[in-house]
């Protein structure tokens, strides 16, 4: 008789861990998601005009694209795109753009190195995404917005660097005041490393004891300055699932402000496209937060 496979994680064993940090296994129709968001962001850009692409350092990938809403002073959503640390562009999520730019937000997408291009260190593309929206809340004038109504929305793997970033200690790294977001939204993201680094994406992020401990936002509650929204879908793996409650909780038991949603029926990509919709369920949350009405 042969003996049971080990666990890894929890009650996870290799093969159960590996398939909770891989969305194919969970969302099979991740291929036609892509290409409806392929379409939507060509029509979204003929409707709205193409983006401001504006340097946040010299890197060839550290830009943001920023759609304009009419009008001065206004709020501003910054966005971190997903794609499991390894792939994406910011112009492939133009649709998200559009509900906010016609309620009266500005709407920046980030763009940074992908993990390949780090050597497996997230690091680098953690100080990206800090940097950027450090930049963007420093000059927040001179793109029309008023600094003190920075949102931060983060999906996926950019709710994991979303996460990183709604912890960073803004005094100590910048010099800037520690509120500098005014809410950030969270959703289908990872805030704790240890099982993600047990499972086999740890064959192309080369993690260590320090990436693990300093990037994992459930461990830097402490630098939680503004109210959190924090979302899944019931269709995503049972690992994003919980990922997503466990972090909730830790910031209620924290003295933090978090709301948690739950989407009825949405995968890990359907429920990204609940954001571009402002009846959604991600969308008019978004909205919502940022004082705006769909």
């Amino acid at each position: 008789m042969q003996s049971a496979a080990p666990k890894v994680w929890r009650d996870y064993h290799q093969e159960a861990l590996d398939a909770c940090y891989d969305q194919s296994v969970y969302a099979p129709n991740q291929d036609a998601i892509k290409d409806r968001r392929a379409m939507m962001a060509r029509l979204v850009i003929e409707r709205l005009g193409a983006p401001e692409v504006i340097s946040y350092g010299p890197g060839a990938n550290e830009t943001f694209e920023l759609y304009r809403a009419n009008g001065e002073n206004l709020p501003l959503a910054i966005f971190v795109h997903g794609g499991a640390w390894r792939a994406g562009r910011a112009r492939e999520f133009a649709a998200l753009a559009e509900p906010f730019v016609r309620a009266g937000a500005h709407f920046a997408i980030l763009d940074f190195d992908l993990i390949q291009d780090c050597g497996g260190d997230l690091f680098p593309m953690i100080d990206q995404a800090r940097r950027a929206t450090a930049q963007i809340c420093v000059k927040a004038a001179d793109y029309g917005a008023d600094p003190s109504r920075i949102h931060l929305i983060g999906h996926s793997s950019g709710g994991h660097m979303a996460g990183c970033v709604a912890t960073t200690d803004w005094t100590a790294q910048f010099g800037l005041r520690p509120d500098l977001l005014r809410g950030a939204m969270l959703f289908s993201g990872m805030y704790e490393l240890e099982p993600v680094r047990l499972s086999k994406r740890s064959r192309y992020v080369a993690f260590t004891d320090r990436m693990v401990e300093e990037l994992s936002a459930i461990r830097r509650l402490e630098h939680i300055n503004c109210p959190l929204l924090l979302a899944y879908g019931t269709l995503e793996t049972p690992e994003f699932q919980r990922q997503t409650r466990d972090f909730h909780a830790a910031v209620q038991e924290s003295g933090k402000p978090a709301r948690l949603l739950v989407g009825t029926g949405y995968n890990h990509f359907e429920i990204l496209e609940t954001l571009a919709n402002p009846y959604g369920l991600l969308g008019q949350a978004a909205l919502e937060q940022m004082g705006l009405a769909p």
